[in-house]
Protein backbone atom coordinates (compact mmCIF):
# COMPACT_ATOMS: atom_id res chain seq x y z
CA UNK A 1 0.00 0.00 0.00
CA UNK A 2 1.25 3.56 -0.69
CA UNK A 3 2.57 5.41 2.33
CA UNK A 4 0.26 7.97 3.92
CA UNK A 5 1.09 11.40 2.54
CA UNK A 6 1.33 14.32 4.93
CA UNK A 7 -0.30 17.44 3.55
CA UNK A 8 1.33 20.89 3.50
CA UNK A 9 4.90 19.64 3.28
CA UNK A 10 6.94 17.32 1.05
CA UNK A 11 7.39 13.82 2.40
CA UNK A 12 10.80 12.23 2.95
CA UNK A 13 10.88 8.72 1.47
CA UNK A 14 13.09 6.18 3.26
CA UNK A 15 15.41 4.23 0.96
CA UNK A 16 16.59 0.66 1.51
CA UNK A 17 20.04 1.84 2.64
CA UNK A 18 18.59 4.02 5.40
CA UNK A 19 18.91 7.34 3.59
CA UNK A 20 15.92 9.59 2.92
CA UNK A 21 14.99 11.36 -0.32
CA UNK A 22 12.45 14.16 -0.84
CA UNK A 23 9.40 12.73 -2.57
CA UNK A 24 9.21 15.59 -5.07
CA UNK A 25 12.11 17.09 -6.96
CA UNK A 26 12.98 19.26 -9.92
CA UNK A 27 14.11 17.53 -13.10
CA UNK A 28 16.36 19.33 -15.58
CA UNK A 29 16.21 16.97 -18.56
CA UNK A 30 16.35 19.02 -21.80
CA UNK A 31 16.92 22.26 -19.88
CA UNK A 32 19.31 24.47 -21.87
CA UNK A 33 22.65 24.65 -20.04
CA UNK A 34 22.58 28.44 -20.50
CA UNK A 35 19.51 28.78 -18.26
CA UNK A 36 19.92 25.77 -15.95
CA UNK A 37 21.35 27.74 -13.02
CA UNK A 38 18.42 30.18 -13.14
CA UNK A 39 15.83 27.40 -13.44
CA UNK A 40 17.31 25.47 -10.51
CA UNK A 41 17.46 28.60 -8.34
CA UNK A 42 13.77 29.16 -9.06
CA UNK A 43 13.11 25.59 -7.99
CA UNK A 44 15.00 25.98 -4.74
CA UNK A 45 13.16 29.24 -4.04
CA UNK A 46 9.85 27.42 -4.60
CA UNK A 47 10.79 24.77 -2.04
CA UNK A 48 12.36 21.94 -4.04
CA UNK A 49 15.30 20.29 -2.31
CA UNK A 50 15.78 17.34 -4.68
CA UNK A 51 17.50 18.33 -7.94
CA UNK A 52 17.90 15.66 -10.65
CA UNK A 53 20.47 16.02 -13.43
CA UNK A 54 22.70 13.71 -15.50
CA UNK A 55 25.98 13.74 -17.36
CA UNK A 56 24.01 13.22 -20.54
CA UNK A 57 21.97 16.38 -19.99
CA UNK A 58 25.14 18.49 -20.27
CA UNK A 59 23.87 20.90 -17.63
CA UNK A 60 25.57 19.69 -14.45
CA UNK A 61 27.64 22.87 -14.31
CA UNK A 62 24.46 24.97 -14.16
CA UNK A 63 23.13 22.82 -11.32
CA UNK A 64 26.44 23.35 -9.51
CA UNK A 65 26.20 27.11 -9.97
CA UNK A 66 22.68 27.08 -8.51
CA UNK A 67 23.79 25.01 -5.53
CA UNK A 68 26.49 27.55 -4.70
CA UNK A 69 24.32 30.65 -5.20
CA UNK A 70 20.94 29.55 -3.87
CA UNK A 71 21.59 30.53 -0.26
CA UNK A 72 20.47 27.12 1.02
CA UNK A 73 22.89 24.95 2.99
CA UNK A 74 24.26 22.03 0.98
CA UNK A 75 23.04 19.69 3.73
CA UNK A 76 19.43 20.62 2.89
CA UNK A 77 19.77 19.70 -0.79
CA UNK A 78 19.54 16.24 -2.33
CA UNK A 79 21.50 16.10 -5.60
CA UNK A 80 21.17 13.29 -8.14
CA UNK A 81 23.16 12.65 -11.30
CA UNK A 82 23.67 9.71 -13.63
CA UNK A 83 26.49 7.80 -15.31
CA UNK A 84 26.53 8.29 -19.07
CA UNK A 85 25.87 5.34 -21.35
CA UNK A 86 29.37 5.15 -22.83
CA UNK A 87 31.16 4.92 -19.49
CA UNK A 88 30.18 1.54 -18.06
CA UNK A 89 33.73 0.15 -18.02
CA UNK A 90 35.23 0.67 -14.55
CA UNK A 91 38.00 3.13 -15.41
CA UNK A 92 35.71 5.13 -17.71
CA UNK A 93 33.04 5.19 -15.01
CA UNK A 94 35.49 6.50 -12.43
CA UNK A 95 36.64 9.25 -14.80
CA UNK A 96 33.06 10.16 -15.67
CA UNK A 97 32.13 10.33 -12.00
CA UNK A 98 35.08 12.62 -11.30
CA UNK A 99 33.89 14.89 -14.11
CA UNK A 100 30.39 15.00 -12.64
CA UNK A 101 31.68 15.93 -9.21
CA UNK A 102 33.92 18.63 -10.67
CA UNK A 103 31.06 20.17 -12.65
CA UNK A 104 28.70 20.05 -9.67
CA UNK A 105 31.41 21.38 -7.35
CA UNK A 106 30.49 19.08 -4.47
CA UNK A 107 32.44 16.58 -2.37
CA UNK A 108 29.73 13.96 -2.03
CA UNK A 109 26.64 13.27 -4.14
CA UNK A 110 23.40 12.10 -2.57
CA UNK A 111 22.31 9.70 -5.32
CA UNK A 112 24.13 8.45 -8.40
CA UNK A 113 22.40 6.28 -11.01
CA UNK A 114 23.36 4.19 -14.01
CA UNK A 115 21.42 6.12 -16.65
CA UNK A 116 20.58 3.14 -18.86
CA UNK A 117 21.62 -0.54 -18.85
CA UNK A 118 22.61 -0.46 -22.56
CA UNK A 119 22.26 -4.27 -22.83
CA UNK A 120 24.06 -4.32 -26.19
CA UNK A 121 27.26 -3.30 -24.38
CA UNK A 122 26.67 -5.88 -21.60
CA UNK A 123 28.73 -3.88 -19.08
CA UNK A 124 26.04 -2.63 -16.73
CA UNK A 125 27.06 -5.14 -14.03
CA UNK A 126 30.60 -3.73 -14.18
CA UNK A 127 29.16 -0.23 -13.91
CA UNK A 128 27.07 -1.30 -10.91
CA UNK A 129 30.13 -2.75 -9.19
CA UNK A 130 31.91 0.57 -9.75
CA UNK A 131 29.05 2.50 -8.13
CA UNK A 132 29.22 0.11 -5.17
CA UNK A 133 32.94 0.86 -4.91
CA UNK A 134 32.32 4.61 -5.00
CA UNK A 135 29.66 4.34 -2.32
CA UNK A 136 32.00 2.33 -0.11
CA UNK A 137 34.62 5.06 -0.50
CA UNK A 138 32.12 7.62 0.81
CA UNK A 139 31.81 9.68 -2.37
CA UNK A 140 28.20 8.63 -2.96
CA UNK A 141 25.53 8.30 -0.29
CA UNK A 142 23.06 6.16 -2.27
CA UNK A 143 23.27 4.30 -5.56
CA UNK A 144 20.56 3.31 -7.98
CA UNK A 145 19.65 2.82 -11.61
CA UNK A 146 17.46 4.31 -14.31
CA UNK A 147 15.45 2.66 -17.09
CA UNK A 148 16.26 -0.85 -15.85
CA UNK A 149 13.87 -3.72 -16.57
CA UNK A 150 13.26 -6.60 -14.19
CA UNK A 151 15.86 -8.87 -15.81
CA UNK A 152 18.52 -6.15 -15.49
CA UNK A 153 17.64 -5.63 -11.84
CA UNK A 154 17.66 -9.36 -11.09
CA UNK A 155 21.09 -9.71 -12.68
CA UNK A 156 22.85 -6.90 -10.81
CA UNK A 157 21.30 -7.98 -7.51
CA UNK A 158 22.19 -11.62 -8.15
CA UNK A 159 25.80 -10.92 -9.14
CA UNK A 160 26.60 -8.35 -6.44
CA UNK A 161 24.15 -8.88 -3.59
CA UNK A 162 23.45 -5.12 -3.62
CA UNK A 163 19.93 -3.90 -4.40
CA UNK A 164 19.47 -0.45 -5.98
CA UNK A 165 17.76 2.10 -3.79
CA UNK A 166 15.94 3.69 -6.74
CA UNK A 167 14.97 2.86 -10.30
CA UNK A 168 14.10 6.02 -12.22
CA UNK A 169 11.67 5.14 -15.00
CA UNK A 170 8.93 6.54 -17.19
CA UNK A 171 5.75 4.77 -16.14
CA UNK A 172 3.81 3.64 -19.21
CA UNK A 173 0.25 2.39 -18.60
CA UNK A 174 1.01 2.64 -14.86
CA UNK A 175 2.95 -0.68 -15.11
CA UNK A 176 1.43 -2.35 -12.08
CA UNK A 177 3.43 -5.57 -12.59
CA UNK A 178 6.72 -3.64 -12.68
CA UNK A 179 5.77 -1.71 -9.56
CA UNK A 180 4.91 -4.94 -7.71
CA UNK A 181 8.42 -6.29 -8.39
CA UNK A 182 9.97 -3.09 -7.06
CA UNK A 183 7.80 -3.24 -3.93
CA UNK A 184 8.92 -6.82 -3.23
CA UNK A 185 12.57 -5.79 -3.41
CA UNK A 186 12.13 -2.43 -1.63
CA UNK A 187 13.33 -0.47 -4.67
CA UNK A 188 11.77 2.96 -4.86
CA UNK A 189 10.39 4.09 -8.22
CA UNK A 190 11.21 7.63 -9.29
CA UNK A 191 9.05 8.92 -12.14
CA UNK A 192 10.74 10.92 -14.86
CA UNK A 193 8.71 13.04 -17.28
CA UNK A 194 5.62 12.68 -15.07
CA UNK A 195 3.63 15.19 -17.12
CA UNK A 196 4.06 13.16 -20.29
CA UNK A 197 5.96 16.01 -21.97
CA UNK A 198 2.68 17.94 -21.93
CA UNK A 199 0.63 15.21 -23.62
CA UNK A 200 -1.65 14.78 -20.62
CA UNK A 201 -2.47 18.39 -19.87
CA UNK A 202 -5.59 18.49 -22.06
CA UNK A 203 -7.01 15.11 -21.05
CA UNK A 204 -10.72 15.60 -20.20
CA UNK A 205 -10.75 13.16 -17.27
CA UNK A 206 -7.79 14.84 -15.63
CA UNK A 207 -9.25 18.28 -16.40
CA UNK A 208 -12.46 17.31 -14.60
CA UNK A 209 -10.62 16.06 -11.51
CA UNK A 210 -8.40 19.14 -11.48
CA UNK A 211 -11.38 21.52 -11.66
CA UNK A 212 -13.03 19.79 -8.73
CA UNK A 213 -10.00 20.47 -6.54
CA UNK A 214 -9.27 23.94 -7.92
CA UNK A 215 -5.93 22.77 -9.22
CA UNK A 216 -4.23 22.42 -12.60
CA UNK A 217 -3.93 19.14 -14.47
CA UNK A 218 -0.18 19.18 -13.84
CA UNK A 219 -0.74 19.55 -10.10
CA UNK A 220 -3.27 16.71 -10.22
CA UNK A 221 -0.78 14.41 -11.94
CA UNK A 222 1.97 15.25 -9.47
CA UNK A 223 -0.44 14.65 -6.60
CA UNK A 224 -1.32 11.22 -8.04
CA UNK A 225 2.34 10.24 -7.97
CA UNK A 226 2.67 11.33 -4.36
CA UNK A 227 -0.38 9.39 -3.22
CA UNK A 228 0.86 6.32 -5.08
CA UNK A 229 4.04 6.44 -2.99
CA UNK A 230 6.23 7.33 -5.98
CA UNK A 231 9.09 9.84 -6.10
CA UNK A 232 8.33 12.41 -8.79
CA UNK A 233 10.51 14.94 -10.62
CA UNK A 234 8.42 17.31 -12.77
CA UNK A 235 10.33 19.65 -15.06
CA UNK A 236 9.60 23.14 -16.33
CA UNK A 237 11.65 26.14 -17.41
CA UNK A 238 8.95 28.63 -16.40
CA UNK A 239 9.13 30.09 -12.89
CA UNK A 240 5.37 30.11 -12.31
CA UNK A 241 4.95 26.49 -13.41
CA UNK A 242 7.93 25.36 -11.36
CA UNK A 243 6.28 26.87 -8.29
CA UNK A 244 2.83 25.52 -9.20
CA UNK A 245 4.12 21.96 -9.64
CA UNK A 246 5.39 22.09 -6.04
CA UNK A 247 2.14 23.55 -4.70
CA UNK A 248 0.44 20.18 -4.22
CA UNK A 249 0.40 19.70 -0.46
CA UNK A 250 -2.90 21.42 0.33
CA UNK A 251 -5.26 18.92 -1.31
CA UNK A 252 -5.71 15.18 -1.62
CA UNK A 253 -7.22 13.12 -4.41
CA UNK A 254 -10.28 11.17 -3.31
CA UNK A 255 -10.74 7.43 -3.77
CA UNK A 256 -13.06 7.98 -6.74
CA UNK A 257 -10.46 10.28 -8.33
CA UNK A 258 -7.85 7.56 -8.03
CA UNK A 259 -10.27 5.02 -9.47
CA UNK A 260 -10.94 7.24 -12.50
CA UNK A 261 -7.23 7.72 -13.10
CA UNK A 262 -6.54 4.00 -12.80
CA UNK A 263 -9.31 3.45 -15.34
CA UNK A 264 -7.30 5.46 -17.86
CA UNK A 265 -4.71 2.69 -17.87
CA UNK A 266 -4.47 0.14 -20.68
CA UNK A 267 -4.54 -3.59 -20.08
CA UNK A 268 -3.90 -4.69 -23.66
CA UNK A 269 -0.26 -5.62 -23.04
CA UNK A 270 1.14 -3.10 -25.49
CA UNK A 271 4.59 -1.72 -24.78
CA UNK A 272 4.00 1.69 -26.33
CA UNK A 273 1.40 4.45 -26.21
CA UNK A 274 -2.15 3.62 -27.21
CA UNK A 275 -3.85 6.92 -28.09
CA UNK A 276 -7.28 5.31 -28.19
CA UNK A 277 -7.21 4.57 -24.46
CA UNK A 278 -5.88 7.95 -23.30
CA UNK A 279 -3.11 5.98 -21.57
CA UNK A 280 -1.66 7.56 -18.48
CA UNK A 281 1.98 8.20 -19.42
CA UNK A 282 4.59 9.36 -16.95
Amino acid sequence: MPEQITLNRPEQIRLNDGSAIPQIGLGVWQVDPAITAKVVRWGIEAGYRLIDTAEGYQNEEGVGQAIRSAGVPRSELFITSKLRNGAHQRDAALRAFDETMSKLGIEQIDLFLIHWPVPSQDRYVEAWKTLIELRQSGRIKSIGVSNFNQDHLERIIGETGVTPTVNQIELRFQQRDKREFHDRHNIRIESWSPLGSGRLLSDPTLESIARKHGKSVAQTIVRWHLQEGLIVIPKSIHQDRIAANFDVFDFELEAKDLELIRGMDSSDGRTGPNPATAAFLF
